[in-house]
């Protein structure tokens, strides 16, 4: 594996016989790590989030359930 970095990116050369699936896997990684890093949320904003989501799940899941 070589590494290399530029003034406006960082390469990554990975062996070709590394499966895709482990690459995408690290990638989607990765994307969550920067998203994440620009997000001003803090964590009750998140669990508070989380909560109405659930809620609003459930309640479509529940129409589902009670046919």
């Amino acid at each position: 594996m070589v590494i290399e970095r530029t003034d406006s990116e960082i390469i990554v050369k990975i062996p070709a016989i590394t499966d895709v699936e482990d690459i995408q896997q690290l990638m989607d990684y990765l994307r969550y790590r920067s998203i994440n890093s620009r997000s001003l949320a803090t964590q009750p904003v998140i669990d508070m989030l989380v909560e109405t989501v659930k809620k609003g799940r459930w309640a479509k899941r529940r129409q589902q359930l009670v046919k």
